[in-house]
């Protein structure tokens, strides 16, 4: 098939063939004794070795979700949130149910991803989720009742914008009381779970988003570039011009 074949023509014939095309390509590529096309056939080896590995890379993030299916639980939510530690900005908290069957290539803790990587699984994770909610408390709320009860606060409201009530709860390193809703809180939730990992990517794509138009409404602080966190050109700015109606007081009380 591929003997009269220049290398080009083969790689342009193969493009963005199926698995099972690719498996058959390479065993009618071994036929060929020219050495470029034996080294094409190692480069499709190698790309069908790395989406293995990616999908049962992404089947162990779902052992939580498949555990608790098996037991029952239809509707499995993944929580987590974005924004406890930055000086400014609101802290957001996505909930995130997915079908047993999704897979979504690349998911993973949110903090390890590219801005861009984060956009693109941003959209995929809404669009395959059963149902997905998102929580916000603002800076004025965080200095009110501190952060960890506005990052409960914020949970809690992502849950109550799920269109389906889960049947149980995946947290990130929380649990939330009188909830009514069966829970469990996973230390590293973003990178152990399936959901707990689409919901970090909900939340932080979705407060980064918030920063980038705050800093349009608050020039001078750098809020696109470090959305909030304390870094020294913030802090910097913060010396210069003193802080905006969106920084968070009580954590500043050292320096205002």
């Amino acid at each position: 098939m591929f003997s009269r074949m220049n290398l080009k023509s083969i790689e342009e014939q193969l493009k963005g063939v199926g698995k099972d095309e690719i498996i058959e390509a390479i065993e009618l590529l071994r036929q060929d004794e020219r050495k470029t096309v034996q080294k094409l056939a190692d480069k499709y080896e190698k790309q069908l070795r790395r989406a293995q590995a990616e999908i049962e890379r992404v089947e162990k993030l779902k052992r939580y979700e498949k555990e608790l299916i098996g037991k029952g639980y239809a509707l499995v939510a993944g929580i987590d949130e974005a924004g406890r530690g930055p000086l400014a900005g609101p802290v957001v908290a996505a909930a995130v149910i997915l079908p047993e069957d999704a897979f979504i290539e690349g998911i993973n803790d949110s903090k390890k991803l590219s801005p861009q990587k984060r956009d693109l699984l941003f959209d995929e994770i809404k669009a395959k989720a059963i149902s997905w909610g998102v929580g916000i408390v603002d800076s004025d709320e965080i200095d009110r009742i501190n952060i960890l009860n506005a990052t409960i606060r914020a949970m809690r409201q992502a849950i109550v914008a799920l269109d389906k009530k889960p049947d149980y709860l995946l947290i990130d390193a929380l649990e939330l009381n009188a909830i009514g809703i069966p829970q469990k809180g996973i230390i590293k939730g973003d990178a152990n779970s399936i959901s707990i990992a689409a919901a970090s990517i909900i939340a932080k794509v979705t407060r980064d988003r918030m920063m980038l138009e705050y800093d349009k409404e608050f020039p001078g602080f750098g809020f696109s570039e470090h959305k909030g966190y304390g870094t020294r050109e913030h802090y910097e700015a913060i010396s210069n011009q003193g802080i905006c109606s969106i920084h968070r007081k009580t954590f500043l009380k050292s320096i205002i």
